[in-house]
């Protein structure tokens, strides 16, 4: 089937991805992980070869998952594949369904044969004995996973040359009706079509920060010394149990982004962390999801990855500048908030800081910038031409905060004017939630000793 979709379509613009069990890499990462760094780009197609819907329907037949737990899998299904669709993807899904004997006569034809025998292994003997378990499961599955934009299509599939056309054919129906909507998506695609709700109160969330806590040169260096060292503690203990961390850095232009994570590094070994500048998107990004290249730097178990810049680009400079039409933005939030939920789900400590400063400290960095040799490739034209935007950049923030703070991954604001206040803050809040994280961490191993 697969060999023949390759014939059939232009081989150049299509990759086959195949999945086996998971990698010792991928078990250390939340699990769409290895499907989205597979993803094809736009104008690519890509055909999987099992894909995110064999570990679920296989962890439900052996009894590892139960009912509550496959309903959870299956609503990340369903969440993954509409945001791949409303980002333009195509969706096919074919099931091809084979009876119980014609199933084990199949497997026997090919155990008979020396050049087929190793396309038999164990687990599919297995499957076999389990054969109506999986029926029942896959009823649920795909009844509960076919969906306007990515429906499933059964396939009677005993007679080869029968599924291979009626596959081939629906492949072929499905490519010509997404080209013909997307024509007309683009035409409706019109920012006075979209409703324009205003889900921030009038309150401004920025404005109720105050701006004039500051600390001392002396309590600063006291304290700075004090967290680095609980960190350098912190994040080793996190290392040999296996728990990673993402810190999420946004803010405005000369905030203290860089400052404040160069604090937290020199607290770290090397080789427990990297640090993801984000800018504008490669040729290679743009193909993609915008949360693709984000989903590609999750750390491993014990590591730390910490964004200066993320994928809140999306609802701020994207939305502000135009790059991303509306549509696009205002369902972000909820792509947002879902990814941000797979990491936490896995285990991942999650810390968001917005970095917060008024426009007359943010001019007077801009000016010393200027005057300091090794910190003026920092300072660009589009710096001052942000600064004109400032009344969007906020109201977008403030959208930002009260759309994407959820009780898994809140926002922490920090005051921003004093550098020296901000950095304690940012190094306390992550001392503070490591801390949270070992102790839970210790209370479970001591759980399970004791059971």
């Amino acid at each position: 089937m697969i060999n023949l979709l390759n014939e059939w379509m232009d081989p150049r613009y299509m990759r086959t991805i195949a999945f086996a069990e998971p990698s010792d890499e991928e078990r250390e990462r939340p699990k769409f992980w290895r499907f989205w760094r597979t993803l094809p780009g736009k104008g690519s197609i890509g055909i999987y070869v099992g894909s995110w819907y064999s570990e679920p329907l296989a962890q439900r037949v052996y009894g590892e998952t139960g009912d509550d737990q496959l309903q959870v899998q299956l609503m990340h299904i369903r969440q993954l594949e509409q945001l791949l669709s409303d980002d333009g993807a195509l969706i096919i899904k074919c099931w091809l369904h084979l009876k119980k004997d014609a199933q084990k006569k199949r497997l026997k034809a090919l155990q008979k044969k020396p050049e087929t025998r190793w396309r038999v292994t164990e687990k599919d003997i297995k499957h076999l004995a389990l054969y109506d378990q999986f029926v029942a499961v896959a009823e649920r599955v795909l009844t509960e996973t076919s969906t306007a934009s990515a429906p499933w299509l059964i396939v009677e599939g005993s007679d080869i040359r029968y599924s291979s056309l009626t596959v081939g054919q629906h492949v072929l129906n499905r490519i010509e009706q997404h080209i013909a909507q997307r024509q007309v998506l683009k035409q409706l695609n019109n920012e006075a079509d979209w409703p324009r709700v205003n889900h921030v109160s009038q309150q401004n969330l920025l404005d109720s920060l105050d701006l004039t806590l500051k600390l001392d040169k002396k309590t600063y260096r006291q304290q700075l010394a004090k967290y680095q060292g609980r960190i350098n503690k912190l994040v080793r203990q996190a290392h040999q149990l296996k728990r990673s961390s993402i810190l999420v850095f946004e803010g405005w232009d000369a905030a203290g982004k860089g400052g404040a994570i160069r604090r937290l590094t020199h607290a770290m070994d090397a080789r427990n962390y990297q640090v993801i500048p984000v800018a504008a998107p490669t040729d290679e990004e743009r193909a993609h999801h915008y949360l693709w290249r984000f989903w590609r730097h999750i750390p491993r178990a014990g590591q730390v990855t910490i964004y200066d810049r993320s994928w809140y680009g999306r609802v701020l400079v994207e939305r502000v500048e135009g790059f991303a039409g509306r549509r696009e933005w205002q369902r972000a939030y909820a792509e947002i908030v879902n990814f941000e939920e797979a990491l936490v789900e896995h285990g991942i400590v999650l810390l968001k800081f917005w970095l917060h400063i008024d426009q007359e400290e943010q001019l007077k960095r801009f000016k010393e910038r200027e005057q300091i040799s090794y910190k003026k490739h920092k300072i660009t034209e589009e710096d001052y031409r942000n600064r004109e935007k400032w009344d969007d950049y906020q109201r977008a923030v403030n959208e930002m905060i009260a759309r994407t703070s959820t009780h898994q991954a809140p926002w922490l604001m920090v005051e921003g004017n004093d550098k020296y206040y901000a950095r304690i803050k940012v190094l306390k809040a992550y001392c503070e939630r490591m801390e949270e994280m070992l102790d839970a961490g210790m209370a479970e191993q001591s759980q399970e000793r004791d059971s």
